[in-house]
């Protein structure tokens, strides 16, 4: 069980997120919906060790996460796709992929996961030799993805992942998600197609101005009236019902 527990945290001292709390079950697809600046990359930041934290906890399995250096919060599963991608376009794609192994000692381990991100992304072998910046925008997400897939998450981040790509790649991403979720990984998706996530999430938190407004299983969120009325194209929310919790 992951959880984020009424936190604080921002941009040097300015707090952006306001007690937020969450929580990621087991083998659990969660969703972290919102307009862009209300604070979905401000969290998964904090949760990776990028940001700092004023107050509140993050917590895998009882551990706390939070003032440990990123590298060590990789090193206990917790993985981040970030906002744009950021690989290194003058390196391979096999030479990105493999950054994403850099603490992975057993090398037919490496071997065997390199495998794994191929058998989901043929494309990425067929690549392998080229440079990261001459792929096309989805061929890219397929090389953020799978560079984190390398790393052996426990929990996957993934921060607005359909930035800038088309609808029909963006659904073969989601598929992929499905798969490695599937594969034994958590997830955690921030993203403002919120459509599309409420359709493979299994709960979902909305986030607006840095704070929580509501939350519930993501089909029950699907129909909710406020939810289909600001994030699914009904026009303004005008409901002041209480927010749902876990059922």
């Amino acid at each position: 069980m992951f959880t984020v527990d009424r936190l604080c945290s921002g941009y040097g001292g300015v707090d952006v997120l306001h007690e937020v709390s969450l929580s990621v079950p087991d083998r659990a697809i969660v969703g972290l919906l919102g307009p862009n600046g209300a604070g979905k990359t401000a969290l998964m930041r904090a949760i990776s060790g990028f940001n700092g934290v004023r107050s509140g906890a993050i917590r895998l399995d009882g551990q706390a996460l939070q003032g440990l250096p990123a590298e060590e919060i990789v090193r206990l599963g917790v993985i981040q796709v970030p906002q744009g991608r950021m690989l290194f376009g003058s390196m391979t794609v096999r030479e990105n992929l493999l950054l994403g192994a850099y603490l992975q000692r057993d090398h037919d381990a490496t071997r065997q996961r390199l495998a794994f991100v191929h058998r989901l992304f043929p494309v990425l072998a067929e690549r392998s030799a080229q440079p990261a910046a001459f792929l096309s925008g989805g061929e890219q997400q397929m090389v953020a993805v799978g560079r984190a897939l390398m790393a052996r998450p426990r929990l996957l981040l993934l921060d607005e992942p359909s930035l800038g790509l088309a609808p029909k790649v963006f659904d073969l991403i989601l598929d992929r998600v499905r798969e490695i979720h599937e594969a034994g990984a958590s997830i955690l998706i921030a993203e403002q197609n919120a459509r599309k996530v409420l359709r493979m999430a299994h709960y979902c938190y909305v986030i607006e101005a840095g704070r929580i407004a509501l939350h519930g299983p993501a089909r029950t969120l699907a129909q909710d009236p406020r939810v289909e009325q600001v994030y699914l194209g009904a026009g303004p929310s005008t409901s002041n019902d209480p927010e749902k919790t876990w059922t």
